[in-house]
């Protein structure tokens, strides 16, 4: 019954983008800070995973204090967009600052993801269960593996070059704001259809 669900399918395609977006970026910060920004692994690590772990966390603390205030689709949206403007810069950037920039706040823009994907659709589908949860958290850890692992394949591929992967985990959160429209376009199509009824 759950996947006989459109709401279902485009909630696992947002759990798995959520954690492919936040995992590539997590556990492929060190490595770029020393590969692509030239840092010693100390200051990399100190820096990369650390720093991106708390701005993570701050995240999640104001979703959870805030959260039933916020109008979490354009939250989400925004966390989107700025994902997008993180991995661009980690990218793109040749300048250390930019770039560690980049990777310490995209854990916070990652930071909603996850559990703002579980409560858009506990509220769509409030009979789920926990059939429909453990569902979601099946589809977030497959995407916190394929994230890393696709990241890591095409840097190996393109001689090492971990700029080129991070560009290539640019599509998960591209593919989340995709996502984040049709079920925008979906619930504003049921309103019009229930209004109108």
């Amino acid at each position: 019954q759950l996947f006989r669900t459109p709401v279902v399918w485009l909630a696992i395609c947002l759990m798995i983008c959520s954690g492919a977006s936040e995992l590539a970026m997590a556990q492929w910060a060190s490595a770029y800070a020393e590969a692509a920004l030239g840092l010693s692994k100390t200051f990399g690590d100190l820096i990369g995973p650390c720093m991106f772990a708390i701005t993570m966390g701050i995240g999640r603390l104001i979703f959870g204090k805030y959260g039933e205030k916020m109008d979490l689709m354009k939250f989400m949206t925004g966390s989107g967009i700025l994902c997008v403007i993180c991995y661009l810069l980690t990218t793109l950037s040749s300048n250390p600052v930019i770039g560690l920039t980049g990777c310490i706040v995209c854990g916070f823009s990652v930071g909603i993801m996850w559990p703002g994907t579980i409560s858009i659709t506990s509220k769509k589908m409030p009979a789920g269960g926990t059939a429909m949860f453990a569902l979601l958290a099946m589809a977030g850890d497959l995407g916190g593996s394929m994230g890393p692992g696709i990241v890591g394949r095409v840097t190996q591929s393109a001689g090492d070059n971990i700029r080129v992967g991070m560009g290539v985990g640019l599509i998960f959160p591209c593919i989340l704001l995709v996502m984040l429209f049709i079920l925008y376009i979906a619930d504003k199509t049921n309103r019009n259809i229930g209004e109108n009824c």
